[in-house]
């Protein structure tokens, strides 16, 4: 006999006894068990039966297990999980009918269709504050009622060029000292109260020369030097987040303008209110750098480089300039302005929160590009909406003041995400430009604001979509 002899009928195909005679016998020490037979091998092979898959068992198992079976994507993870369970290779064989694990974690896994439930929702890492962003856009404001109380004690038009310089120069470096401190204040509060002491300063002194050049000495370099240190001041609060101090520290003006439609204070109050006000704005501001200069300084702590900080200085002019341009024509558009700033900010926080939900309904770059769009575009009408009445209510050209905080509000959202040159240099081109026709009185005349403001908001959209709408800016 060549071959094994099939003792039941069915073929070689079935579970069979085979006999294959012994032509020699090894001793023990040298057998070996090969890992599969040749066909020729005359040894003796038992074949015992397998038992029958109990399909009852399997589907009741299956059932058992569905729902954690369902978002498997390879009969592996199932035979993981059966394990995990504690089933035994004998039940396995003996209950199941299975020879072994991987075969009934295969058979589960074709019986349970796939099934893959949604993520639960992750927290918005960019949820605003909205009574903190209301709050900031109503102190940005605030201190114009120092200017309503003190304008009768001296000659306005006369000090207004001086107090505008300065308060250029001021919202220039303080747009710059905001991010270098932000910066800083990544390593430690130590280190930001530090760069705030030392920018401050600079940027006080810095401003009061400005004035006093422009005014060639005078009291109106006293009252810009006032100015520009309450602006310095209020910049350490707003960084160091003490936006409540600050307001408590503004009362003394909102205690004296509230009556001015009723009540004449006279020349003490009008003078001694703000002075009040900017001796506790002074003294806050002290207060808040004590704490944080008394923080421990975080070890090996690198400065940034200055010119990292050169274009949020930069477009702080140019933004300063824009304004001032508006507010040529409209005084109080600069008012409402001012006060959208705050909602500009809670804005700006959630367009970071819905793009990186964008981010997890979209699947490939082109979807989540035309989800970036929309996103702007909801985020530039929630702002410009409100301020269209706004615009009517004082007088102002609607398309000059709309134009000009969609740029405002581009731009800060280019900065929020580190793009600053585009912004910077967009913003001052048409500060330039604007500027230059003012002055030289060149046609289109007052329409020129609103044309640089349209070219140059159009610009920053382009740069927005183009620099944010991949997913991998919001990863």
């Amino acid at each position: 006999m060549s071959g094994p002899m099939a003792l039941e009928p069915g073929g070689a195909e079935q579970d069979t006894l085979a006999l294959r005679p012994a032509l020699a016998l090894r001793p023990a020490t040298a057998l070996r068990l090969p890992r599969a037979l040749p066909a020729d091998d005359p040894t003796l092979v038992v074949r015992l039966p397998r038992p029958a898959v109990d399909q009852e068992e399997v589907d009741r198992l299956a059932a058992g297990l569905a729902d954690r079976i369902g978002p498997a994507v390879h009969p592996y993870e199932v035979a993981a999980l059966l394990e995990a369970e504690g089933l035994s290779a004998d039940a396995v064989r003996q209950r199941y009918g299975h020879p072994n694990l991987f075969s009934l974690a295969s058979a589960l896994y074709e019986r349970v269709p796939r099934t893959f439930p949604e993520l639960a929702a992750a927290p918005d890492p960019w949820r605003p504050d909205t009574v903190r962003c209301l709050l900031r856009g109503v102190l940005f404001a605030l201190p114009g009622l120092a200017y309503l109380l003190a304008a009768p004690l001296g000659q306005a038009a006369r000090y207004a060029p001086a107090l505008i310089a300065a308060g250029v120069v001021s919202w220039a470096w303080g747009q710059a000292l905001g991010h270098r401190a932000h910066l800083r204040l990544a390593t430690g509060r130590h280190e930001a109260g530090r760069t705030l002491l030392t920018g401050a300063a600079l940027g006080a002194a810095l401003a009061t020369a400005t004035a006093a050049v422009v005014a060639g000495g005078g009291p109106v370099t006293l009252a810009a030097a006032a100015q520009s240190l309450y602006l310095a001041a209020a910049s350490v609060l707003l960084v160091l987040a003490r936006e409540r101090l600050l307001l408590a520290a503004l009362t003394p003006l909102i205690a004296g303008a509230v009556p001015l439609p009723w009540w004449e204070p006279g020349p003490v109050p009008r003078l001694g209110l703000p002075l009040l006000a900017l001796a506790a704005t002074l003294a806050a501001a002290g207060w808040s750098l004590r704490g944080a200069l008394g923080t421990p300084p975080a070890p090996g702590a690198r400065r940034p480089p200055l010119p990292v900080s050169l274009p949020y200085g930069l477009f702080g002019l140019a933004a300063a300039s824009l304004v001032l341009l508006e507010g040529r024509q409209h005084p109080y558009a600069v008012i409402v302005l001012t006060v959208s700033m705050g909602p500009a900010e809670w804005l700006l926080y959630r367009y970071r929160g819905w793009s990186v939900a964008a981010l997890r309904a979209t699947a490939t770059p082109t979807a989540f590009l035309l989800r970036s769009a929309g996103l702007l575009g909801l985020c530039l009408l929630a702002y410009l909406l409100p301020l269209a009445p706004a615009a009517l209510l004082t007088g102002a050209d609607p398309a000059a003041l709309l134009l000009l905080a969609a740029t405002l509000w581009t731009a800060l959202l280019l900065q929020a995400f580190g793009v600053a040159w585009p912004s910077a240099l967009i913003c001052l081109t048409a500060a330039g430009c604007a500027a230059l026709v003012t002055l030289l009185r060149l046609p289109p005349g007052p329409a020129v604001l609103p044309l640089c403001c349209g070219a140059a908001a159009l610009c920053l959209s382009v740069c927005v979509l183009r620099l944010l709408g991949r997913p991998s800016v919001h990863a």
